[in-house]
């Protein structure tokens, strides 16, 4: 459902919208609960730098994306 949901809003979106990357994170957050560290690193990568790009650094998507992604590095350490 998740990697549906990520294919729909690219092509409705475009590939730089924050829902996008939005949609990038719940999918890794999927990944990482079933221990799929290898797919979901690339999309946390992926969500922050959009968010990055279209929010900046300090808002609090952009964040909460970053903090996911320690969270996983964390976990794999």
């Amino acid at each position: 459902m998740y990697v549906d949901a990520l294919a729909i809003s690219k092509k409705l979106l475009g590939e730089e919208h924050p829902d996008v990357a939005s949609s990038m994170n719940n999918l890794a957050a999927l990944y990482r609960i079933q221990g799929k560290y290898e797919a979901a690193e690339p999309l946390y990568v992926d969500a922050i730098k959009i968010l990055e790009t279209v929010l900046g650094n300090e808002h609090p998507w952009t964040i909460t994306v970053r903090n996911n992604y320690q969270i996983m590095l964390d976990e794999m350490s």
